[in-house]
């Protein structure tokens, strides 16, 4: 399946099943660019190659989720960045989103479904940052809900 909007994508995720079962499904997404990384600083390495998007899980050693998140945000904070874990606790997702993830899924939870859906969403702010430069963060607020109140 071509998609004209592929974007480049890295799962990162210590679990092989895991990872192996999110790349495929993003590959049937239309998503041909997609590296899997099983180890944070071999990810942290590849940063070089500009990915849009990248799903890294929660729990990992040495570098756990969280500290991957914070580093890749220094080395470029465009990308998006969405926490895959099956930690359900509220305060780890909002940590996640205070240091710059673009999302939380919860593992087990219809992540499939969320994940096309985070990379539809990630689709369209590109476009719309492309699209309307200057009037962007008005048309952002509009996409996600929060135009303020009158």
């Amino acid at each position: 399946m071509e998609n004209n909007n592929s974007l480049s994508i890295f799962i990162l995720d210590d679990d092989p099943f895991c990872g192996s079962l999110y790349e495929q499904h993003v590959r049937n997404l239309g998503h041909t660019n997609v590296k899997f990384f099983m180890d944070g600083q071999e990810c942290l390495n590849s940063l070089t190659e500009q990915p849009d998007v990248i799903f890294l899980d929660y729990h990992m050693e040495p570098l756990n989720g969280l500290d991957v998140l914070r580093k890749i945000k220094r080395f470029n904070p465009n990308i998006y960045l969405v926490v895959v874990s099956s930690q359900e606790d509220v305060q780890v997702a909002v940590n996640s989103l205070k240091y710059g993830a673009f999302d939380y899924i919860i593992k087990g939870r219809n992540e499939f479904e969320r994940i096309g859906t985070v990379l539809r969403k990630v689709q369209e702010v590109m476009e719309l940052l492309k699209q309307h430069p200057q009037g962007k963060w008005k048309k952002l607020r509009n996409l996600f809900g929060m135009e303020p109140k009158r």
